[in-house]
């Protein structure tokens, strides 16, 4: 990215001595004001909205209707620009099984990591009896279809640079019987947060900002492959703003934690819970992806309120990874998303147990501590001012 990437980075950075308390001279701080902007009650029920619709599986009505929803509370917003993009998603046929099997490699994680310690078993729940709740598994129970799908942006449009964006993302799909509380409500409750603050009238944005919910992305980054086929080749025109930066979310409530010995888990969150900032090192923009990982981390030092952040670099599995090769692109997550939760680290992870009811007040804090980090951040790198 050159230069110009730098510049952007150095627009977020920290100065050598903080203002003393009680300064009366210092000006007010617009970063600092719009991280105060964040609230817990309201991240809270935004993913309590998002539960209404069960898992959101893709290709159901419950999918479809959360969409709709998630339109309408942006508009209710004020975010503008709030569109759709639509694609085809047909599945994959399965497998002969003999081209399915391989060993299983005990000691690199999916993404380039290791594993380390205690493992627990991770899978897929497709058992609908292991759902006690018959609300909910009647809710969860209609198949998905292929065919046509839908995903909702609105933009942030900036006013020195409106043809420069940073993409703000989260998917919205769910699966395993439950109510996608943490995967991915979390990560879309908190991109649609965003999108409420800086779609203030009186918040004032150099560069552009778009927010936007993936879909399919259990089904392989489906959704965001979608976007990178059909807008990569309209950046700079007034169609699509030249990419800037990605920036992913994706389960940040549950931090208890490496299994114990027996596979179980802590009940309680643990004393060193961190909101995980991860690269893929083996992308072509790595360094500059590197670049934008710390930036975020000095944002979290700076501005978040309970939590630090831990940057790592082997960002997998997520809607960033399509965008990785094109734009410095990052993923933030509740642990690391090979090392840690491919080992077992949430056991909620596409299971009937990842309820809203699941998850304290700590878990949401989590979230709500990644949520200022992505806003001071962004903020940061768009110049924004409150009016």
């Amino acid at each position: 990215m050159g230069r110009p990437f730098v510049v952007l980075l150095a627009a977020l950075g920290m100065p050598a001595v903080a203002p003393a308390q009680g300064d009366s001279t210092a000006a007010p701080d617009p970063i600092a004001q719009l991280v105060a902007r964040l609230d817990l009650e309201r991240y809270k029920a935004t993913i309590k909205g998002l539960t209404n619709f069960g898992d959101r599986r893709q290709g159901t009505d419950r999918n479809r209707a959360a969409v709709d929803w998630i339109e309408a509370q942006l508009k209710s917003y004020g975010c503008s620009n709030v569109a759709r993009l639509k694609y085809e998603y047909q599945p994959r046929p399965p497998m002969p099984l003999t081209e399915g099997i391989r060993l299983r490699d005990t000691i690199r994680a999916v993404g380039g990591g290791r594993y380390r310690g205690v493992r627990a078993r991770t899978g897929v729940n497709t058992d609908s009896t292991q759902q006690p709740d018959a609300r909910l598994r009647a809710l969860d129970a209609p198949a998905s279809t292929p065919g046509e799908r839908e995903e909702v942006y609105c933009t942030k449009i900036g006013t020195t640079h409106p043809g420069e964006m940073y993409i703000v993302g989260g998917h919205m799909d769910g699966i395993g019987w439950g109510e996608a509380a943490n995967d991915d409500g979390s990560g879309t409750a908190l991109v649609m947060e965003l999108a409420r603050i800086f779609s203030g009238p009186d918040v004032r944005t150099d560069r552009s900002i778009r927010f936007i919910l993936w879909n399919n992305e259990e089904t392989g980054l489906n959704g965001s492959r979608a976007y990178v086929e059909q807008r990569r080749g309209l950046q700079g025109t007034k169609d699509e703003p030249k990419w800037l930066g990605m920036i992913q979310h994706d389960m940040m409530l549950f931090d208890h934690g490496m299994p114990r010995a027996d596979g179980t888990l802590a009940a309680d969150q643990r004393p060193e819970a961190d909101v995980n900032i991860e690269f893929q090192s083996s992308a072509k923009l790595a360094a500059e992806a590197e670049q934008l990982a710390w930036t975020f981390e000095r944002a979290n030092e700076r501005y978040a309120t309970d939590y630090p952040a831990s940057v790592g670099s082997h960002m997998t599995n997520t809607d960033s990874a399509p965008f990785q090769d094109y734009v410095p692109a990052i993923s933030l997550r509740e642990n690391e998303r090979g090392a840690q939760i491919g080992a077992g680290w949430d056991p909620n992870w596409h299971q009937p147990t990842d309820l809203y009811a699941t998850y304290s007040d700590k878990d949401f804090r989590l979230g709500l501590n990644a949520a200022q980090t992505t806003l001071a951040a962004v903020a940061g790198l768009v110049g924004a001012t409150i009016k």
